[in-house]
């Protein structure tokens, strides 16, 4: 009994007196370690836990987003179709914890030949600034997201230094001289099918081709035979071809890549036709986010999801918020063999609950699943958790913290 109460009393200063569930036999099996402060408004500490399949063991990040010397962005590549290691990331940033973030084009397995560009499957933003749209739900890689969730779903933090849960919609369009045609992608690995996607010199220089491969149900259906691509410089079409290409796009420049109906629609234009090409992602609760991830949301106002998987159990990284969105909680669970068998989607909501959070939004798992510190005095960061694939895997993004003086 006195364990038990030793480890209730530790949750409720955790979360700074927030809710007191009545799920007492879930908080009686969560042990939490000791708090390490990382800098002002920041600490890391671990945690154990049984799941359905087997103990469990976390590490966890606490940021306080109240503290004026605490911001969050996203960690990326410099390029959206590319991937590199969360630890160098962190470190290339001088960030002072960071976790793995959204799922993103791993393989094409069923697409022999086409390049596998490495792009997250949700929206993007950084320091403000959008980078990416949302692929097709049939289209994402990872886990059943739940009843009402889609890939437009985002994790942001606002110049409010506010977190939410949000959803980011493109808004854009392909003015011509005669006509306005709808832009449905925007530095997307997948686009919609009969669509117009836009590629600006931040997707990199993956090709562009996987954007015209499946459909909006079914990610392995076959790539579309009627394509058209033109490069749009300085408001002007400057080329066109007929398969789409690769390579880095020129800065002040737009690749347009259409399939089916889109394609048919960019055929129609000449060599130096006039176009203006317009974007934006679009928020439901907020203007554009100073930071966003991708992923899904499997608690929402201190409940699970609906639907959320019951059965199968993985290493995982999530996020959380409480304190009206000023207390981000970042998780990735431990992928040593001990642990390995990990949590399923339900569970992962309740502990994140358990850990102190009202809303929790899902990341990637499995071998992504890495959490990195680095010490007050500065130098490398350090993997915290063991990766399950035996080694860290390079990813699409993540979520840095930083602390400025």
């Amino acid at each position: 009994m006195r364990g038990a109460l030793t480890v209730l009393v530790a949750w409720i200063s955790l979360v700074g007196g927030g809710p007191a569930w009545a799920d007492t036999d879930e908080v009686s099996s969560l042990e939490l370690g000791a708090a390490a402060s990382l800098g002002s408004g920041v600490t890391y500490r671990k945690f154990s836990l049984k799941g359905s399949h087997g103990p469990a063991y976390g590490h966890l990040l606490t940021v306080d987003l109240r503290n004026r010397h605490v911001s969050v962005d996203l960690l990326y590549p410099g390029a959206v179709g590319a991937r590199e290691r969360t630890s160098l990331l962190a470190g290339e940033r001088g960030a002072v914890g960071a976790v793995n973030g959204d799922f993103f084009n791993i393989n094409e397995d069923q697409h022999p030949g086409v390049e596998v560009t490495g792009a997250p499957v949700g929206p993007a933003v950084s320091g403000g600034r959008a980078l990416k749209g949302a692929v097709p739900d049939g289209q994402r890689f990872g886990p059943a997201m739940p009843s009402g969730a889609t890939t437009e779903d985002v994790l942001t933090v606002g110049r409010d230094r506010v977190g939410r849960l949000d959803r980011l919609v493109l808004d854009g369009s392909v003015l011509t001289e005669d006509e306005e045609l709808p832009l449905s992608g925007f530095n997307q690995y997948a686009l919609p099918v009969g669509g117009i996607g836009a590629f600006t010199p931040a997707w990199g220089r993956s090709s562009r081709e996987r954007a015209t491969c499946g459909t909006d149900h079914d990610r392995g259906a076959p790539c579309s035979d009627v394509t058209y691509e033109l490069t749009i410089r300085r408001g002007r079409v400057a080329s066109a071809a007929h398969r789409p290409g690769r390579g880095a796009i020129a800065r002040g420049s737009v690749v347009l890549v259409g399939r089916e109906k889109g394609a048919r629609a960019l055929r129609r234009l000449r060599v130096g036709d006039r176009v203006k090409v317009e974007q934006r992602l679009r928020s439901r609760r907020a203007r554009t986010p100073r930071f966003a991830v991708g992923g899904f949301p499997i608690l929402r106002g201190g409940a699970s999801l609906p639907g959320l998987d019951r059965r199968t159990s993985a290493v995982r990284t999530a996020a959380g918020l409480a304190g009206r969105g000023r207390r981000l909680y970042l998780l990735a669970l431990d992928g040593s063999p001990a642990y390995r068998s990990g949590l399923t989607v339900a569970e992962l909501a309740r502990t994140m609950r358990r850990l102190g959070a009202v809303d929790a939004f899902n990341l990637d798992g499995g071998g992504s699943s890495t959490l990195v510190t680095r010490a007050r005095s500065g130098g490398r960061p350090t993997v915290r958790n063991h990766p399950s694939g035996g080694a860290e895997r390079a990813v699409a993004n993540g979520i840095g913290i930083f602390i400025r003086p």
